[in-house]
């Protein structure tokens, strides 16, 4: 087991650096801590949308895509360092399929919403798009496994096919775009 925090402050982030988890200091705002962040961030937003009613096997998959966004948070703080593998999209991809399958085909765009845990499913998702657009922003700079956006693009795909499962569980439906509308 690695390092244990005893103390939550260190005072040493007060310049605006911080340490990567290979010792070297960045800036807060580097592309990289940008990058990590994010995933940290969406990760925190599977956790709310955890803390809502869903079917278990959702949960479980869910919980399980936590650990991974954590691996995923840690090969990105630190260079050269590899977490997520191919194996690890494919089962992503597998998922997609399995939930996927019972779904009808859509033939309008879909409105974030559905219910309290679709919309919070849909709000992880756009977390994780952004997190994909950073990683790439990073990838430019520094290297960056492909494995890693990879994975994001398609825990975004996965969450969005989530979102309309749960919309479909919480018995409210999906709400679709009205493109033809009117305005008054």
């Amino acid at each position: 087991m690695g390092n244990r925090l005893s103390k939550i402050y260190t005072r040493t982030g007060d310049d605006g650096t911080t340490g990567l988890g290979d010792g070297t200091r960045v800036a807060k705002d580097s592309a990289r801590v940008t990058a990590y962040g994010t995933v940290d961030e969406a990760n925190s937003a599977i956790g709310l949308l955890l803390a809502s009613e869903m079917p278990a096997d959702v949960r479980e998959l869910l919980t399980s895509v936590q650990h991974q966004l954590f691996d995923l948070g840690g090969e990105l703080c630190i260079p050269g360092h590899a977490a997520i593998q191919d194996e690890d999209v494919d089962r992503l991809e597998q998922q997609l399929d399995r939930y996927n399958a019972d779904l009808p085909a859509l033939k309008d765009f879909i409105l974030p919403g559905g219910g309290e845990a679709a919309a919070r499913c849909h709000m992880a998702r756009t977390i994780v798009r952004r997190a994909e657009r950073e990683t790439v922003t990073l990838s430019h700079h520094d290297p960056v496994r492909p494995q890693a956006v990879r994975y994001l693009n398609r825990l975004s795909d996965l969450l969005f096919v989530l979102a309309r499962v749960l919309a479909r569980a919480e018995g409210l439906g999906e709400v679709l775009w009205k493109h033809e509308r009117r305005h008054r």
